[in-house]
């Protein structure tokens, strides 16, 4: 039985692991912290009533993420996820609006829910319908990684309500990044894959329990030849001639036939120097989570995205009275304290639910991921590698590589199952994981 050894517990390092394990490889999976899921991971938060579990952030998914909903599947844990055909947005003042396919045929299955917003004017409606149109009738080009999505709604004469009001809100949230630094190939990625595509691609899973106990070691128990090694760290590769011989883990050497390399890209250099990769080009951008407790329920909507303030998306965690708020691309947040944070949030909260003006907040909790997801920027592409390396049974994994998608759960675990695939191919044993998808 072929031996492969994986570095980082992440979703790329987990899904190698899987995607390995049932086809016959003997994995070990290193992951230096005392449990799994890397960035997608939660934790214990001490209460006054006890230890609660939180998500570091609210991750979420949609339907035409196939790899990550075949990875659950792998796990036995698909039907822990709950999707949502709906899409609600908040205006300061309260009013709603509702996003939701209808009766039309894709691409028009969102006309109908689409010019009834109240929050666009029938201009923007127009023009949005007309950018959309351009999307859908655009190729894939190279050229798309040349701009930014700002420059190319520019070009597409989109007014600024609309963009603010509809752009960003989609975009910033999928690719976490501003319309001025996303190149304008993950955007057009994002509306032709899930708001373009077939009526149930855009759905949006949230996941029903905590990151972290999606993949608990009861989950590995379905796989007798993967050994998940959490609380150990791989310090550095050895290589031997032109090959990688073992990994140094705790002062001592474990030898593989194989490698998959899937910690982050500024962790490659410190574990694995003789990999030759121009790392320059990227660059990180934060997302910062914030946890609100309140004494009584404040919404009875299960999420909305928060129109025209800092705050941008809340997840009503438990009968409207534990909300997750979300900022994407929060740099103007990292260096605040957190009390301020918080104060800014609640302020802002309340400028949306009225419940939440007369609620007491009983504690809150922030979270800043400064290094949440690689910025996608312009000309990134041609810097992401791809799973192979000049050593034969050496490689790479992690939502930073060649996966054709920007830094999402669903582009680590596409990179996972290419990894696999190229470990599976060097052993002899080719075999396809990869479901394929719109790229």
């Amino acid at each position: 039985m072929p031996h492969c050894i994986i570095a980082g517990g992440g979703l790329a390092g987990m899904a190698a692991a899987a995607a390995l394990g049932e086809a016959g490889f003997q994995v070990e999976l290193f992951e230096a912290r005392p449990f799994l899921g890397g960035r997608a991971a939660s934790y214990g938060y001490p209460t006054a009533g006890g230890v609660e579990t939180i998500d570091n952030c609210q991750h979420i998914l949609l339907r035409c993420c196939v790899n990550l909903l075949d990875f659950y599947r792998r796990l036995g844990v698909a039907n822990r996820i709950r999707f949502y055909r709906e899409f609600h947005f908040l205006e300061p003042g309260g009013r709603r609006s509702r996003l939701a396919p209808g009766v039309l045929p894709p691409p028009a299955h969102f006309a109908g829910s689409f010019f009834r917003l109240k929050f666009l004017s029938w201009s923007d409606k127009m023009a949005v319908a007309r950018g959309l149109r351009a999307i859908l009738q655009g190729s894939a080009s190279p050229e798309l990684d040349s701009l930014t999505m700002a420059q190319w709604l520019a070009s597409q004469g989109q007014p600024r309500r609309a963009v603010d009001r509809f752009w960003r809100p989609i975009l910033l949230s999928a690719v976490n990044e501003e319309l001025d630094r996303m190149a304008a190939a993950h955007g057009f990625q994002v509306f032709r894959l899930g708001f373009l595509g077939g009526p149930e691609s855009s759905e949006m899973g949230v996941p029903e329990v905590g990151l972290s106990q999606l993949y608990a070691a009861g989950q590995w128990q379905r796989f007798p030849n993967v050994r998940i090694r959490t609380g150990e760290k791989i310090e550095r590769f050895r290589f031997a001639g032109n090959r990688a011989a073992a990994v140094v883990a705790k002062g001592a050497e474990h030898e593989a036939d194989y490698f998959i390399c899937a910690v982050p890209h500024h962790h490659l250099p410190a574990v694995a120097p003789e990999i030759p990769l121009d790392l320059t080009p990227f660059q990180h951008s934060p997302i910062t989570g914030i946890h609100l407790w309140f004494d009584r329920p404040v919404t009875d909507l299960p999420h909305a995205a928060l129109l025209d303030r800092t705050i941008q998306w809340f997840f009503n965690k438990r009968e409207g009275r534990y909300l997750q708020l979300v900022v994407s691309a929060s740099r103007s947040l990292t260096e605040l304290p957190r009390a301020e944070v918080i104060g800014l949030a609640l302020r802002e909260l309340r400028e949306f639910l009225p419940g939440a003006r007369e609620a007491k907040l009983e504690k809150a909790h922030v979270v800043k991921e400064m290094r949440a997801t690689f910025s996608a920027v312009p000309g990134l592409a041609s810097a992401r590698p791809g799973p192979r390396t000049r050593f034969p049974n050496f490689f790479l994994a992690g939502d930073w590589t060649a996966t054709g998608w920007p830094a999402t759960m669903e582009g680590a675990v596409r990179s996972g199952y290419l990894a696999a695939e190229a470990v599976s191919e060097a052993a002899g044993r080719a075999a396809k994981f990869l479901i394929p998808g719109v790229t």
